[in-house]
């Protein structure tokens, strides 16, 4: 047995910390919270003012831009369309509209990330850590303090998935802006171009790829909070398999499942497909 005397917990000034938080910005949080369930409801209401048939035919353009292939696209449709078949069209788009704001939220902080620390060797030695811990850091973990600052509902499901989904974006950012050839670095420093003509002109355009390979990592995790999610009040098709689980329901929880496989097979694929040059995509 391990010593008493040797022992000691974390825990007291965790606590401490978050109460202060609480006490302190707590108005701030609640206007933060107000604000992004704002957001969120406007956009699910807007996903179901849409016709279920014009939101496959956009999609299905959007595959089609992206993929250059029309099986592709039709695929896809026909894909989204055996989701509404079984039921589950208004839980998809519930699910869509929590993994969008979040995705959108994870690539405004992880990019510009990514970019400063590709410029900075200092930021990235702080970063790599604290990333090697959010994506180790087990996600039932992030909604404690979570749940403490924004209570229950979309917006901590939100804030929880952002945590958890940015660090694959800001590494591969990173990455990507670091491996632009020197040579082609240092022919653009040759003519005179600004930081900031090198950054949009040269880096960024070369360093697409990874950052869409991020994109697209980022949005795959988001999409694996889904079920975390639904367990803190965040509607959507992780509430069927929760419930499928509790009610010992086989059926409801395969279904809800297998939808939330072909959302993440719809935007794995267009998300890839925009990642990679154009020339390399074939009609």
């Amino acid at each position: 047995m391990f010593p008493d005397d040797l022992t000691f917990s974390i825990a007291d000034w965790v606590n401490r910390g978050v109460d202060a938080l609480v006490t302190r910005y707590g108005d701030l949080f609640r206007q933060v919270s107000e604000s992004l369930l704002w957001v969120i409801v406007r956009l699910e209401n807007g996903l179901r003012l849409v016709p279920w048939w014009l939101l496959l035919i956009i999609v299905g353009g959007i595959a089609l831009h992206a993929t250059r292939k029309v099986f592709s696209a039709l695929l896809i449709m026909g894909l989204l369309f055996l989701v509404g078949a079984v039921g589950l069209w208004d839980k998809l788009l519930l699910t869509l509209a929590l993994m969008l704001v979040a995705t959108v939220i994870a690539v405004l902080i992880g990019i510009p990330l990514g970019i400063l620390a590709a410029r900075s060797n200092r930021l990235r030695a702080v970063l790599m850590p604290l990333l090697d811990i959010m994506q180790t850091l087990p996600s039932f973990v992030y909604l404690i303090p979570v749940l403490m600052l924004f209570g229950l509902g979309k917006v901590p499901a939100i804030f929880a998935t952002v945590i958890y989904a940015a660090p694959p974006l800001i590494r591969l950012t990173d990455l990507g802006i670091r491996q632009v050839d020197r040579e082609v670095m240092e022919a653009v420093n040759a003519f005179g171009a600004s930081r900031w003509q090198q950054l949009f002109g040269v880096q960024l355009p070369l360093a697409l790829p990874s950052i869409m390979a991020g994109v697209n990592q980022t949005t795959m995790m988001a999409l694996s909070m889904v079920v975390i999610a639904s367990m803190i009040g965040a509607r959507g098709l992780g509430e069927d398999v929760l419930v499928g689980i509790q009610t010992l329901n086989i059926g409801l929880g395969l279904e809800a499942g297998l939808a939330i496989v072909i959302l993440a097979v719809v935007i794995d694929r267009i998300t890839q497909a925009y990642g990679r040059p154009r020339h390399e995509v074939r009609p």
